[in-house]
This record gives C-alpha cells, structure tokens and sequence, in this order.
C-alpha cells in the first residue's frame, strides 16, 4: 500500500495544507484508516478505491470520519492526474457525488473540485454567545454585514466575519472548551473571516473538533461560505480569493467560483504540490 503526499492550495509553490492520499481495492476497517491518518499526522487524509465510473472516497481525521474534505480532495485529484493523466474523475462520498479535476501546467499541477450542494442558517443567540466567549471576541469586533452563520458544502462549518485583520491574526482558544463546542453543535470547522475587498478574503479555520488547533486550508469551508454568499445576496462577485494559513506560515491560497443557482454547487481549485511517496 502506498500513501502519496500532498500540499493541497500551495501559493507561489510554498504553504498548503498536507494531505494522504492511499488507493484501496477494499476498504479497511474504520479504526485501521483512523489509525493511518494519525500515523500520517494530517489534519485530513483521503482513502478512495476504484468503482464504476469513478471512485469510491472517504476522510478521516486523526480522531474520525469526515463527511468532505476540500484539501484532501484536490490532493486526491493530484494523485489521479500523476497516475492517469489530466481530466475530470467522479467521486462517490458518503452523502454526495462529486467530481475532482486535475491538469499539468509549467507551474504544477492545478486542480479544481466541484463541491456538494451548498445550505446555510442562522445560528441561534445561544450558539452565538457561546462562540464569542469561546474566541474572547466582543459583538464590537463581529461585522454583521455577514451575519453569524451554519455554512455547509458537504459538512457543518460555522463563519464569524471580523471587522479587522488584527483580530483575525490574533486568533486564540481554549482547545477543550472549542472542541466541546464544535462537538456540540456539529461544526466541522469555525471559520473566521475578514474581507478585504469585494473578491479577497483572509481566514483563519479552527479545527479544535479534531484536536488540530487550525487549519491551513479548508476547502469545503471554503465553498460552503462562498455558497452562503451567493444565496443569501451578500456579494454578487462570482470568483472569490480565500487567502489561509499565512498566520501559521503556511501560506495558501484557495479560488472559488459560484454559479448562479442557489443551493448550487462551487467549483473550489488550488495549486497541488507533491512532497514524496512511501511504501
């Protein structure tokens, strides 16, 4: 069994968000691919095998299954561009079929995913207070052009926007009382945002629900927000920059494209960049 590693969302050929990538003609028992991903120490790594028309796919954390993973996902797409050559393949998840795409270019290898469809809710004043209690921030610090929201692309994220970039960048949390919160609640990901202009947003991804204080890059929180924008009416711009990690130094950066239908599927795409292979 080979694991392939990749820095999924790379910027400039530096950063990203590492990934396992293993091909399987029979999936393993959930608690032995469990084991692999912490092995592997990634946030997420990707398990898939070959079925009809496509692959069958599945994520796991360190410490649990994860219904979609964006960066896995376009690792995933690299593998199969370095094993089968440019193209689209179709991916079969747990709660949703999906398609991956990959292609060389001088500047490496390029991959973009079509995400599940994309819902969004108000989240209760409950939920609310609790989060700005967990992240120390105040209702001064919350802008409330993006309202507070549950985002979903595939899994539950929640999206806090922040009035400046220095409240982004001095992110901070007790690690048990986020992770009991997310638990709780069944957010995957807390995303903070901070909106630079009508198409550049810097962000920040808490991933306390599996014990990794934060997230390089998060492609599905990623299209979940992009599709929350687009259906709610809060920006009419179709293509979004999400730039990630750079408070972490691991620069990264995700391009996001939104359809006009609402509830539609976005196209998230990213530089993918090989680290090495191991038997």
């Amino acid at each position: 069994m080979d694991v392939y590693h990749y820095f999924a969302f790379s910027d400039g050929g530096e950063g990203g968000n590492p990934a396992g990538v293993s091909f399987w003609d029979v999936f393993p028992k959930n608690s032995e691919m469990c084991q692999l991903a912490a092995e592997l120490g990634y946030s997420e790594s990707v398990f898939a095998r070959p079925e009809q028309g496509g692959f069958r796919v599945r994520y796991f954390s360190p410490e649990s299954e994860i219904p979609f993973c964006g960066h896995a996902t376009l690792a995933l797409g690299a593998a199969l561009c370095e094993h089968y050559g440019g193209g689209q393949f179709e991916l079969t998840l747990n709660d949703a079929k999906i398609s991956v795409c990959g292609e060389q270019t001088k500047y490496g290898i390029r991959v973009s995913l079509k995400s599940p469809p994309t819902q969004n809710s108000i989240i209760s004043d409950t939920t609310y207070r609790t989060a700005l209690d967990v992240f120390g921030y105040t209702d001064a610090q919350i802008n409330t052009t993006i309202p507070p929201a549950r985002i979903y692309a595939g899994a539950d994220h929640l999206v806090l926007s922040l009035k400046s970039r220095s409240d982004l960048a001095r992110m901070r949390y007790d690690m048990e009382a986020c992770r009991t919160f997310m638990i709780e609640n069944n957010f995957v990901t807390v995303m903070l945002v901070w909106q630079e202009s009508d198409r550049l947003f810097c962000v920040r991804n808490a991933f306390a629900s599996s014990g990794i204080f934060e997230d390089p890059a998060t492609g599905a929180a990623a299209a979940a927000f992009a599709g929350y924008l687009r259906d709610k009416g809060l920006s009419s711009e179709k293509n979004l920059v999400f730039l990630q990690g750079q408070d972490m130094g691991m620069p990264s950066r995700l391009l996001t494209h939104a359809g006009s239908d609402v509830g539609g599927a976005i196209t998230v795409s990213g530089m993918v960049r090989p680290l090495s292979i191991s038997g």
